[in-house]
């Protein structure tokens, strides 16, 4: 029997050819076709992390794809045929039953730890090399060679501080010296990142801690500023942090939350931002006689994470317990940000401003500052510290400035002039029914001093717009005829009723205006 009875011909009789090997005029095999997926996979970045020992490629060889995103190592996947061939001999020596008795620490076990990761893979980090003495070609910074990509920021197309802060002045109303700080610390921590110590002259981080009332922007200046930017960020809540081995969050784990908004790369993860909300209630309480787990303590855990170290993250879970992969990452190059209302600290203010107060000429009168509502600005490290705030969490914020409180000519701004305000958003709602609305500078005015009654800030403003306008939003989808709403002072005084117009009037008047 010869070859040619094993021939595979097409329909016009012509020879197949195999497409994983093919012989080329020199002689050689082409295998381009056969390597293909694997260049594919390759072309990412990312490298597979055994599930059970978390090696990763590099380290443990190539992986098995069992389906759903997991991937085994070859010795992990064979001590597990081991581990099945000697469950088999046991069940046969004992009838069929297997004794659990001879797995130590069997009630010890946690069945959510062994969950499935919402991603088992990593990006792989690049080799750091020296900088070489050759000029820049073709865009590249210095210490990239052909094929390979450069740093992760290019400074040159960071935004400058007086146009981060031009985009930040089209949704934030006021703050102007918050803006101007924010922008300024943000666009030379990016400096510091790009920049190469050639004259052994290391720039120091600026991390920030930004105070101010309730309500008066903080966290919305932080989620502007990540819209803006392209640059991975992390906002967590320090009330869930506590010290390592309690029941709560670790301290590393508002690093594994902006390694997760970074797509899994570690070098974009260590250039990010992470912004700590409601920091206040970390501060040290008084008179407290067990351990304080969750504030003190986390200050003090803190410290070496906000100076810069290396520390070991899960990589798709919060919680180091998870049966999920573990990476390190270096927080010497990430800006921290961290922010609180800081409840009290206003009197602690006085009390030291008050203390110069004295009989006579010279003397001040000690409620000089009781009406004064932007107090907290005048806060230094001292009034910090006897809030309960430690000298060495302190001193790693060299940054400290205080937002604004908001009187009632800027809560009425805020109502009407930011792109996403929330008028814009009503009229918006209303414009899907075909009904105009529109609201009188009165009724800006009436709700922005409700809203100061309340204390509250700007979050007062929704809650109380939401109360005028639940009725109107219940009742007109039931009248097709309704064309325009106007919101009055007398109506938000409940002194009246909005002025409604029915739509062939509104389009008299849309004619005429």
């Amino acid at each position: 029997m010869s070859d040619n009875d094993f021939r595979e011909v097409d329909d016009n009789g012509d020879d197949v050819v195999d497409a994983e090997i093919v012989e080329t005029s020199d002689g050689t095999e082409n295998t381009d076709n056969k390597d293909s997926d694997k260049n594919d996979k390759k072309e990412d970045g990312y490298e597979n992390i055994c599930f059970i020992c978390h090696r990763t490629e590099g380290q443990a060889g190539p992986m098995i794809n069992i389906g759903s995103g997991v991937s085994i190592c070859n010795e992990c996947m064979q001590r597990t045929f081991d581990s099945m061939n000697n469950f088999n001999n046991t069940t046969e020596n004992t009838g069929g039953a297997f004794d659990f008795s001879k797995m130590p620490n069997i009630g010890m076990i946690n069945l959510a730890d062994f969950a499935m990761p919402s991603s088992q893979k990593i990006k792989k980090k690049k080799s750091k090399k020296k900088a070489d003495s050759k000029p820049k070609t073709d865009g590249k910074l210095d210490g990239a060679e052909d094929g390979e990509e450069g740093p992760a920021i290019d400074i040159k197309n960071m935004l400058p501080p007086h146009e981060i802060k031009a985009r930040l002045d089209e949704y934030v109303v006021g703050q102007e010296h918050a803006k101007k700080v924010m922008s300024v610390a943000v666009y030379n921590h990016y400096k510091r990142v790009a920049n190469d110590p050639e004259d052994d002259i290391e720039i120091e981080k600026s991390n920030m801690l930004m105070i101010g009332p309730t309500g008066s922007g903080k966290t919305y200046l932080v989620k502007t500023l990540a819209r803006l930017l392209d640059v991975p960020l992390a906002i967590t809540d320090a009330t869930s942090l506590t010290e390592a081995g309690y029941i709560g969050d670790d301290i590393e784990s508002v690093v594994s939350k902006l390694l997760a908004a970074a797509d899994n790369d570690v070098d974009k993860a260590e250039c990010g931002i992470i912004f700590i909300d409601e920091i206040d209630k970390l501060a040290k309480k008084r008179n407290a006689n067990q351990r304080d787990v969750s504030g003190e303590s986390v200050q003090q855990g803190m410290l070496k994470l906000l100076e810069g170290a290396e520390v070991e993250v899960p990589v798709g879970a919060s919680s180091k317990n998870a049966m999920v992969p573990m990476t390190t990452i270096d927080t010497k190059n990430i800006l921290f940000i961290c922010g609180g209302a800081f409840p009290d600290l206003d009197n602690i203010v006085k009390e030291r401003l008050n203390k110069s107060s004295a009989m006579g000429f010279t003397g001040e009168l000690k409620d000089k500052y009781d009406k004064d509502r932007d107090i907290l600005m005048k806060t230094t490290s001292e009034d910090l510290k006897k809030f309960g705030m430690i000298p060495e969490f302190i001193g790693r914020l060299p940054i400290l400035f205080s937002t604004q409180a908001l009187d009632e000519e800027m809560l009425v701004r805020i109502l009407k002039e930011p792109k996403n305000a929330i008028l814009k958003q009503y009229q918006k709602l209303l414009a899907l029914d075909e009904v105009k609305l529109t609201f009188t500078d009165g009724a800006l005015h009436a709700i922005a001093r409700k809203a100061m009654k309340r204390e509250l800030g700007a979050r007062a403003l929704r809650a109380i717009i939401e109360e005028f306008m639940l009725d109107i939003m219940y009742e007109i989808p039931k009248d097709d005829n309704i064309g325009a709403v106007e919101i009055t002072e007398e109506y938000i005084e409940d002194k009246g009723g909005p002025s409604i117009t029915m739509r062939g009037a509104a389009a008299i008047e849309d004619k005429s205006s």
